[in-house]
Protein backbone atom coordinates (compact mmCIF):
# COMPACT_ATOMS: atom_id res chain seq x y z
CA UNK A 1 0.00 0.00 0.00
CA UNK A 2 2.67 2.32 0.64
CA UNK A 3 4.33 1.25 -2.53
CA UNK A 4 1.46 2.73 -4.12
CA UNK A 5 0.98 5.96 -2.38
CA UNK A 6 4.92 6.86 -3.05
CA UNK A 7 3.91 5.79 -7.00
CA UNK A 8 0.89 7.94 -6.99
CA UNK A 9 2.56 10.92 -5.20
CA UNK A 10 5.62 10.53 -7.33
CA UNK A 11 3.19 10.44 -10.74
CA UNK A 12 1.74 13.74 -9.29
CA UNK A 13 4.37 15.43 -9.24
CA UNK A 14 5.88 14.62 -12.26
CA UNK A 15 2.67 15.80 -13.55
CA UNK A 16 2.77 19.00 -12.01
CA UNK A 17 0.47 18.18 -9.28
CA UNK A 18 2.01 17.26 -6.19
CA UNK A 19 3.88 20.81 -5.98
CA UNK A 20 2.70 24.18 -6.59
CA UNK A 21 3.62 27.44 -5.85
CA UNK A 22 2.56 31.42 -6.94
CA UNK A 23 3.75 32.21 -10.87
CA UNK A 24 7.22 33.83 -10.90
CA UNK A 25 8.27 32.43 -7.27
CA UNK A 26 12.11 31.84 -7.35
CA UNK A 27 12.08 30.45 -3.90
CA UNK A 28 10.25 27.71 -2.63
CA UNK A 29 7.24 29.29 -0.02
CA UNK A 30 5.33 26.56 -0.18
CA UNK A 31 7.39 23.88 -0.28
CA UNK A 32 7.23 22.41 -3.38
CA UNK A 33 10.75 20.81 -4.12
CA UNK A 34 10.77 19.38 -0.57
CA UNK A 35 7.92 17.30 -1.17
CA UNK A 36 8.95 16.10 -4.07
CA UNK A 37 12.14 15.02 -2.77
CA UNK A 38 9.89 13.20 0.18
CA UNK A 39 11.39 15.99 2.85
CA UNK A 40 8.51 16.83 4.13
CA UNK A 41 8.99 16.99 7.88
CA UNK A 42 9.06 21.15 8.54
CA UNK A 43 7.10 21.85 5.08
CA UNK A 44 4.02 20.09 6.81
CA UNK A 45 4.17 21.64 9.94
CA UNK A 46 4.89 25.48 8.04
CA UNK A 47 1.63 24.43 5.76
CA UNK A 48 -0.70 22.65 8.16
CA UNK A 49 0.20 26.01 10.61
CA UNK A 50 -0.84 28.50 7.76
CA UNK A 51 -4.03 26.00 7.05
CA UNK A 52 -4.89 26.03 10.69
CA UNK A 53 -4.72 29.72 10.70
CA UNK A 54 -7.22 30.38 7.49
CA UNK A 55 -4.83 30.37 4.72
CA UNK A 56 -6.51 28.68 2.15
CA UNK A 57 -4.56 29.54 -1.06
CA UNK A 58 -4.47 26.87 -3.40
CA UNK A 59 -0.87 26.35 -3.03
CA UNK A 60 -1.29 25.56 0.57
CA UNK A 61 -4.03 23.06 -0.15
CA UNK A 62 -2.13 21.49 -2.85
CA UNK A 63 0.98 21.19 -1.27
CA UNK A 64 -1.11 19.67 1.69
CA UNK A 65 -2.68 17.41 -0.13
CA UNK A 66 0.22 15.86 -1.36
CA UNK A 67 2.19 15.34 2.00
CA UNK A 68 -1.61 13.81 2.82
CA UNK A 69 -1.39 11.31 0.15
CA UNK A 70 2.05 9.90 1.45
CA UNK A 71 0.80 10.27 5.06
CA UNK A 72 -2.21 7.75 3.23
CA UNK A 73 -4.69 10.14 4.82
CA UNK A 74 -6.32 9.67 1.42
CA UNK A 75 -9.76 11.71 2.46
CA UNK A 76 -7.88 14.48 4.00
CA UNK A 77 -5.88 15.00 0.65
CA UNK A 78 -9.53 14.16 -1.09
CA UNK A 79 -10.87 17.37 1.00
CA UNK A 80 -8.14 19.70 0.07
CA UNK A 81 -8.62 18.67 -3.14
CA UNK A 82 -12.50 19.69 -3.24
CA UNK A 83 -11.29 22.73 -1.87
CA UNK A 84 -9.14 24.40 -4.32
CA UNK A 85 -12.07 23.81 -6.49
CA UNK A 86 -14.51 25.85 -5.25
CA UNK A 87 -11.98 28.51 -5.41
CA UNK A 88 -11.14 30.41 -8.54
CA UNK A 89 -8.79 28.93 -11.28
CA UNK A 90 -5.50 30.24 -11.02
CA UNK A 91 -1.91 29.54 -13.17
CA UNK A 92 0.33 28.15 -11.12
CA UNK A 93 4.39 27.41 -11.76
CA UNK A 94 4.99 23.63 -10.99
CA UNK A 95 8.18 21.70 -10.92
CA UNK A 96 7.65 21.05 -14.52
CA UNK A 97 6.52 24.35 -15.70
CA UNK A 98 2.95 25.99 -15.21
CA UNK A 99 -0.62 24.74 -14.81
CA UNK A 100 -3.91 25.55 -13.49
CA UNK A 101 -4.60 25.42 -10.29
CA UNK A 102 -8.41 23.22 -10.98
CA UNK A 103 -5.97 21.50 -13.13
CA UNK A 104 -3.91 20.40 -10.97
CA UNK A 105 -6.55 19.15 -8.19
CA UNK A 106 -8.69 17.39 -10.67
CA UNK A 107 -6.00 15.32 -12.10
CA UNK A 108 -5.02 14.32 -8.79
CA UNK A 109 -8.53 13.19 -8.29
CA UNK A 110 -9.30 11.17 -11.06
CA UNK A 111 -5.42 9.77 -11.29
CA UNK A 112 -5.75 6.07 -10.84
CA UNK A 113 -3.07 5.39 -8.34
CA UNK A 114 -4.79 7.64 -6.57
CA UNK A 115 -8.12 7.25 -7.11
CA UNK A 116 -7.54 3.39 -6.19
CA UNK A 117 -6.94 4.58 -2.47
CA UNK A 118 -9.37 6.88 -1.99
Amino acid sequence: MIGKIALAVAALAAAGSAAAWPTGGVEDPYGARSIAVGRIGSVEQRLADAFRKGDRNPEVLLNLAAIRLTQQRTAAAQQLYAMVLQQPNVDMATLKGSAWSHDIAQRAMTSPQVAANW
